[in-house]
């Protein structure tokens, strides 16, 4: 047969069938026949591309089967394929379903069969695939790959398979999508040598979530070959996206990876030294959560509210913080569509950016911090600040975790102040990145797999290792924006360079939760049974834990925990960690900070020859001083967002109801800083009938300018109300008030009035203090600056007059008061955001209120630096305001 055409498939499976038809072998057997010999004959057109014979042999004992091709150098390569593996199964499936197998290899051609035994055949020698070879002779190279993500290199490696088989196909049907046949021929071969360098590096098994440093030997001249791969599959890609494929593009992580993967090849074999993956700069869309790896436990004892979709947007986890934020029972909301918890403007929406991303593999919102209405279960919206990322399971699968962050305008109960943050299970537990300028593992000590490196080769550290701990521990804890994060990092390092496990308990009054178990081997901890509330401090309480932490220690343990009369919970849950991992010397010391204890950490040695001594204990009580300092500033930090986020809802007010007006406002807070910042805005009823719109910024972002901005408010509104001026006159009197408060303020401040000269006719008059322009929305007319009115802002000391400008607002425009966190970007000129802003305006012209605002807010305000205030004012018939006037 022609190995280069399709039609060879089936003409080889028509083949056995007519063989054996004349055979008095079940029906069994022959279908069996003809469904191997399809996957040898596949292999063959996909991989060889060359002419194939197909060799049936039958007596009394067997049936054998042999597909021949005239590529001996390209032998069989059997993969691990995860469970939804879309390619890569049929060597899998010969060797499940075929008594024997194997592959003989000629100087001209190479044989791959099987054999189906008769009732009275017998196996003989077994037989496997051989192990996999997938050097050329010649000279090989090592290539360090540091940090390799285990799930997401699964998911990058099916992907790849997937396009490269589906452009195969397509090729041999006449359509070659711009890919020269013997460009892909060689890009299959060198994809099945990296998969087989892969495989071999990783011990014959990849199914794993594990981070890792591998060093894949390959030959020395593939460098040239690997660069047409990632042409091909860049070709591929931009095919997939533009749906001329079946196969959906690489999500944004999985093409990172694999842009990684091929520079360390290429570079590495041109000198260059290797980057760890996990010190590449990526775009947020392409950093899935490497230290949240997938884990419905893990999901489940977070406190930050956590929903997670799969593929098909069904919901497959979601905590009870999030349930509880939404109204819901959590596994009441496992398997429904994740649209129901999106308010009806926004779905349409959110399906298309969804449907969008797994189509093109083009994200608009994932790995960005979006502020968003949440739909409640009772109907109510509840703002959040919504991060999605997607995140690789071992079996290559991909899904959507959502985190969702309630934005201070969220009116429901409040929360109690948290101070835990558990520690993520060491599933996939990766060593702390190795620099770039490192050796290879056969060139430095420095840098072993993890988990390879003996605890006695770290034993006795010297001064400079131990002060370079502590540097690292004081870094990790300082650039962690999460407290759990933070620990597992301190974790990762203990168990890396001083400790075979350690365990973190953290103290909240009389309870205590166990936030973080970490062991050299991760395999010695299954998910989920060992990390969260803990059993309280009795009286009777007498271990070695109960007693650090009521303050005693560092205590140095010999080895074991014995029992004592009147043993309570804590105490026997302490006691039977060691018992499970083993020790020979352990150290449990209190985090203490301030004369206030926090919980304790205790660190354990397996290795007898290393024991923990007294001299050791200086050292961890100064390790341990860093981590309590960190404990101690999460506790202040989530006391002071507890306290801000409720002087925010304090402080923002109820919109009034007006006859012929809708009127909507939004509120976001930063995604950098939990801190109350200065934006404001207010809306009233003056007492000629006039409607108050008012939106200001004052300088800062800390409690101090909240108070002014306060201050500043209500002088505003006091002012407004009694004298019932001209815009700019009143910001002329606020001005003047300004200079009264105890500190010189600065701010900037948009006065308007909003007045109905004759009915069904709208006009605002208005006052600028240095605040940026409002914007006018008409759907027929587009969105324009309103320039008019501008002045100094204010605080300056200046008397100059204030100027006013009064501009008519029609029918269905919107007039839009923002900050200046809606629009500004670092390093890009204010004109530039200022058209963006109108552009985005005017495509939303014809929008509901509450829909222009929320787009805007997701569009433009992801990410933001500084905080974000929204008002929007829209005439409309009095028949069309909504029941609540807004």
């Amino acid at each position: 047969f022609d190995g280069r055409r399709p039609d060879s498939v089936p003409a080889a499976r028509a083949f056995v069938r007519s063989v054996l038809a004349a055979t008095d072998l079940p029906r069994e057997t022959l279908e069996t026949a003809q469904l191997l010999v399809s996957e040898l004959a596949t292999n063959s057109f996909l991989h060889a591309r060359t002419e194939t014979e197909v060799t049936v042999h039958v007596d009394e004992n067997r049936v054998r089967v042999e597909v021949a091709d005239r590529r001996p150098g390209l032998m069989p390569l059997p993969r691990e394929c995860p469970p939804n593996a879309g390619t890569g199964r049929g060597l899998g499936v010969v060797a499940g379903l075929a008594d024997r197998h194997g592959a003989d290899q000629g100087r001209q051609e190479k044989r791959v069969w099987f054999e189906l035994l008769r009732q009275n055949g017998s196996p003989g020698t077994p037989s496997h695939w051989a192990p996999p070879r997938p050097l050329t002779d010649g000279d090989t190279a090592p290539v360090v790959l540091i940090d390799l993500p285990g799930a997401l290199h699964i998911t990058s490696q099916q992907h790849r398979h997937a396009v490269l088989r589906e452009l195969s196909l397509a090729g041999a049907l006449g359509d070659r999508l711009g890919v020269d046949p013997e460009d892909l021929l060689t890009a299959h071969d060198t994809s099945n040598l990296l998969s087989a360098a892969m495989l071999a590096a990783l011990g014959g098994r990849h199914g794993t979530a594990e981070i890792r440093t591998v060093t894949l030997s390959l030959p020395a001249g593939i460098g040239p070959t690997v660069t047409l791969l990632r042409r091909v599959l860049e070709t591929a890609e931009e095919a997939s996206r533009d749906e001329l494929l079946l196969t959906r593009p690489g999500l944004p992580q999985s093409q990172a990876l694999q842009d990684w993967l091929f520079d360390q090849i290429t570079g590495q074999l041109d000198g260059a030294l290797p980057t760890a993956w996990t010190m590449v700069s990526r775009d947020p869309s392409a950093s899935p959560l490497d230290l949240m790896p997938w884990d419905k436990e893990e999901v489940h004892t977070s406190r930050l509210p956590t929903v997670v979709v799969d593929d098909d947007n069904l919901i497959v986890a979601a905590n009870v913080p999030a349930a509880d934020l939404l109204g819901w029972d959590p596994d009441d909301l496992v398997g429904r569509s994740l649209t129901e918890l999106i308010p009806d403007h926004l779905r349409e929406r959110h399906l298309a950016a969804f449907h969008s991303l797994l189509l093109t593999g083009q994200p608009r919102i994932l790995g960005r911090a979006v502020p968003l209405p949440a739909l409640h279960r009772d109907g109510h919206l509840v703002p959040v600040r919504l991060l999605i990322q997607a995140q690789e399971m071992s079996d290559g699968h991909t899904v959507f975790i959502g985190q969702m962050v309630p934005r201070s305008t969220a009116f429901g109960p409040e929360p109690r102040p948290s101070h835990r943050r558990p520690v993520v299970r060491p599933t996939g537990l990766p060593e702390p990145p190795a620099p770039p300028h490192r050796l290879p593992p056969e060139e430095s000590p420095e840098l072993p797999e993890f988990g390879r490196r003996p605890v006695a080769a770290v034993a006795a550290l010297a001064a400079m290792d131990r002060l370079s701990l502590l540097a690292d521990i004081g870094r990790e804890l300082a650039d962690a924006s999460e407290l759990g994060p933070g620990l597992h990092a301190v974790c990762a390092h203990l168990v890396r360079r001083l400790a075979d496990w350690c365990v973190i308990d953290l103290l909240d009054g009389d309870s205590v939760e166990r936030v973080g178990v970490m062991h050299r081997d991760p395999g010695r901890i299954a998910p989920g049974g060992l990390e969260g509330r803990l059993p309280p401090i009795s009286e009777s309480a007498r271990g070695p834990l109960a007693r650090t932490l009521r303050g005693a220690g560092p205590l140095l343990l010999g080895g074991g925990v014995p029992p004592h009369p009147g043993e309570c919970g804590l105490d026997s849950g302490y006691r039977s960690l060691f018992k499970r991992f083993g020790a020979t010397s352990a150290v449990v010391a209190p985090l203490r900070a301030r004369r206030q204890i926090f919980g304790a950490l205790t660190l354990a040695r397996e290795d007898p020859a290393h024991p923990f001594v007294e001299d050791d204990l200086a050292f961890i009580d100064d390790l341990v001083r860093s981590v309590a300092l960190a404990v101690e500033n999460q506790r202040l930090f989530d006391g002071t967002r507890y306290v801000a986020e409720r002087l925010q809802r304090d402080l923002l007010p109820v919109l009034p109801r007006v006859p012929g007006l809708e009127i909507d406002a939004s509120y976001a807070t930063s995604s950098v800083t939990t801190q109350i910042g200065g934006d404001w805005y207010d809306c009233f009823r003056l007492p000629d009938g006039d409607t108050a719109l008012i939106i200001g910024d004052i300088a800062g972002h800390d409690l101090e300018a909240a108070i002014t901005m306060s201050q500043l408010r209500s002088m505003l509104r006091g002012i407004a109300l009694d004298r019932q001026e001209p815009a700019e006159e009143v910001l002329s009197r606020l001005d003047m008030a300004d200079r009264s408060l105890r500190s010189a303020t600065t701010a900037t401040c948009v006065y308007g009035r909003m007045a109905e000269p004759s009915p069904g006719e709208w006009e605002f008059h208005f006052s600028s203090a240095g605040h940026l322009p409002p914007l006018l929305v008409d759907p027929d007319r587009g969105a324009r600056l309103l320039e008019g009115g501008s002045g100094l802002m204010l605080g300056t000391g200046h008397d100059l007059r204030r100027e006013g400008a009064s501009v008519p607002i029609p029918h269905g425009a919107t007039l839009l008061l923002y900050t200046d966190g809606l629009i500004e970007r670092r390093g890009e000129d204010l004109d530039d955001s200022l058209r963006r802003l109108q552009d985005q305006a005017a495509s939303l012209a014809r929008e509901p209120l509450g829909t222009l605002c929320d787009e805007l807010l997701i569009r433009l305000g992801a990410d933001a630096t500084d905080d974000i205030a929204l008002l929007a004012v829209r005439p409309v018939h009095t028949d069309d305001t909504g029941p609540d006037g807004d």
